[in-house]
């Protein structure tokens, strides 16, 4: 399978590579392991999703910004290797989602993030995972995903 071909029969467009918010690096590859930094739901005008899930966000929507997060995923990935093809398999992804503190359904927001990612990679994008509620995410963010992958050199 040719992942950047899938990208594109998908009708996926990867967004400008956000730039870090931070003192960090949005994709350190070690050995043949990248490590994605957290990625925020960036919008097509280069705004992130903001809110709060459970409150002014509902399960579907919040679905789409951890799609987004996958697609801005996927950009730094490829800014840092240069072709998506590299990938050998997505290990894990780890994803916080901003909500109430009665809200239990983070692993369906999250979902969105992980079905995204077995539609490119098929079977190497099937992954480990963690889903986890927070009361806050940096700049207000709806969804923040990180990930790890392991890749060609």
């Amino acid at each position: 399978m040719n992942f950047e071909n899938q990208l594109e029969q998908l009708g996926l467009i990867l967004p400008s590579p956000a730039k870090p918010a931070g003192s960090y690096k949005p994709c350190l590859i070690v050995d043949n392991i990248a490590y994605i930094s957290g990625q925020g739901p960036l919008l097509e005008d280069g705004s992130f999703a903001k809110g709060v899930i459970g409150k002014d966000i509902d399960i579907e929507t919040g679905q789409k910004h951890a799609q987004k997060c996958g697609l801005a995923i996927l950009s730094a990935l490829k800014n840092e290797i240069g072709d998506l093809n590299k990938v050998d398999q997505l290990v894990k992804i780890t994803g916080f989602v901003n909500c109430t503190s009665d809200f239990t359904q983070q692993p369906l927001v999250i979902n969105g993030c992980s079905d995204l990612m077995k539609e490119v990679f098929g079977d190497k994008g099937v992954h480990a995972r963690a889903a986890v509620g927070v009361n806050s995410l940096p700049l207000g963010f709806t969804v923040e995903i990180e990930a790890i992958f392991k890749i060609r050199l």
